[in-house]
């Protein structure tokens, strides 16, 4: 019965379509670039970080912490708003844009995956679909948000948690796949 069923062929697989949005020479720039400054642990200077994404492209606000090892796939798909911070060995794997908004946390680890795979086409066609984060979003450490994601407005995904459809605003989720927890209540100053 195996043998009537169809099955994957990565031989076939074909993405020409894909456009990475740069240059084969920018793109071997910035993997050099990201390796040396940004994906390192090597450089304690924050400011370097930002300079080096931005000089590729990025749009990064005012007042970003970015920490440590921090992977940018494409940074000219990337846009950070103001006083967001970015931990330790956080991936943007961002084929597609990622729009993080102001006053955002992304813990320790956080994954971000704008592509994914057909799994239903024996070709494992690639998808790509963009991931927007909303002013106040705060990412548990180790958390991930897939591909067309959007976390509106001061929602939380907790540790280890798994965002694979839109969080709504001022909600706390958590768990693989996330569930809601409870309401996000916030005291004011």
């Amino acid at each position: 019965m195996d043998q009537q069923l169809p099955k994957t062929d990565l031989s076939r697989f074909n993405n020409d379509w894909f456009d990475e949005g740069a240059s084969k020479f920018k793109w071997l720039l910035w993997f050099m670039a990201n390796g040396l400054f940004v994906n390192t642990p090597l450089n304690p200077f924050n400011a370097l970080r930002i300079f080096v994404l931005r000089a590729f492209g990025a749009k990064i606000g005012k007042g970003v912490i970015l920490k440590h090892r921090v992977n940018v796939k494409f940074p000219w798909n990337l846009e950070i708003g103001d006083h967001c911070w970015i931990g330790e060995a956080v991936w943007i794997e961002n084929q597609g844009k990622v729009t993080i908004g102001n006053n955002c946390c992304l813990s320790q680890g956080v994954v971000m995956m704008t592509g994914n795979h057909n799994y239903k086409k024996v070709t494992f066609d690639l998808i790509v679909k963009p991931i927007v984060l909303e002013d106040g979003v705060w990412l548990g450490a180790g958390s991930m948000v897939t591909q067309g994601v959007t976390c509106f407005s001061h929602s939380v995904l907790g540790v280890a948690a798994v965002a694979s459809f839109d969080l709504e605003p001022y909600t706390i989720y958590a768990g693989n796949p996330c569930q809601i927890l409870r309401k996000r209540v916030m005291e004011a100053e």
